[in-house]
């Protein structure tokens, strides 16, 4: 059966299915020995070879590793100078790659897998994957700045859908924030929190959908269990939060404490 080449690359572990596009208009894929460039062409994966960079790719079993990207590791399937990679950190020699991304500086929970159709469910929005953040910024928080936030805000590439901040914390000069998000544009958090005058210094991922950092070290790696792995082929539906009703951000002392509500937590 015939389906698009950028979701056959995709299957075949090359990577997620915007990059695989990229490989595309870049003519580094060939089709039976052809070069092709134009994105709706269609291949049965069982009845043509399939190249990329000259190197012959193929429809492999796939995995799926649960990663703790250390700071100053690579979320791409190739870098030029030699940098560490977060592939890099699994024993895994069949092509892979990681299902979103975050920057070099940042660290946290990372999938990393072979799987085209799951990578489209973890980063399209419309899937509305629920992913918890842990924010280090410089400096106090005022509840304009919070609403602002919640509210969504204007970035280079369009505005962004309201963003959740479910604890704010102040330890010294600086700011402690838990938020959860449902998109995954580069650098998206440090680029709204800049965008109201906030530095963010550290970022950590927390949580992706279902699955917890936990015990896992950084560098650190396990294989997604069977029930995890289904409830992320068939995302349950985003809770709805109470900052989306319209009626504006929560203000900072009104937030519950604990005992409130689980998984929200007085300001500090």
């Amino acid at each position: 059966m015939e389906e698009r080449l950028h979701k056959v690359l995709a299957h075949c572990g090359v990577g997620s299915r915007r990059e695989c596009e990229e490989l595309i208009r870049q003519g580094r894929v060939e089709v039976d020995g052809r070069l092709v460039t134009e994105l709706g062409t269609k291949v049965d994966p069982s009845a043509v070879e399939l190249k990329v960079d000259g190197e012959r790719v193929s429809v492999e079993a796939p995995v799926y590793y649960l990663v703790h990207k250390p700071k100053g590791y690579l979320c791409t399937s190739r870098d030029d100078y030699g940098r560490p990679r977060v592939i890099d950190l699994v024993p895994e020699h069949r092509r892979i790659y990681t299902a979103g991304r975050l920057d070099e500086d940042s660290e946290g929970l990372v999938l990393v897998t072979n799987d085209g159709d799951l990578t489209n469910v973890l980063t399209h929005p419309r899937y509305k994957i629920e992913k918890g953040y842990r924010l280090t910024v410089k400096g106090p928080i005022t509840q304009e700045q919070v609403e602002k936030i919640e509210s969504g805000v204007w970035l280079a590439d369009g505005r962004t859908a309201p963003t959740d901040i479910r604890k704010v914390q102040r330890k010294g000069g600086k700011s402690l924030v838990t938020v959860t998000l449902h998109e995954g544009r580069s650098r998206e958090l440090r680029r709204i929190f800049a965008k109201v005058g906030l530095r963010v210094s550290h970022l950590l991922c927390t949580s992706i959908g279902p699955l917890r950092i936990e015990d896992l070290k950084p560098g650190g790696w396990r294989r997604l269990q069977p029930k995890e792995l289904a409830w992320l082929r068939k995302p349950a539906p985003p809770k709805k939060k109470g900052d989306g009703s319209g009626k504006g951000a929560r203000k900072l002392s009104d937030r519950p404490s604990r005992k409130g509500r689980r998984g929200r937590a007085r300001n500090d």
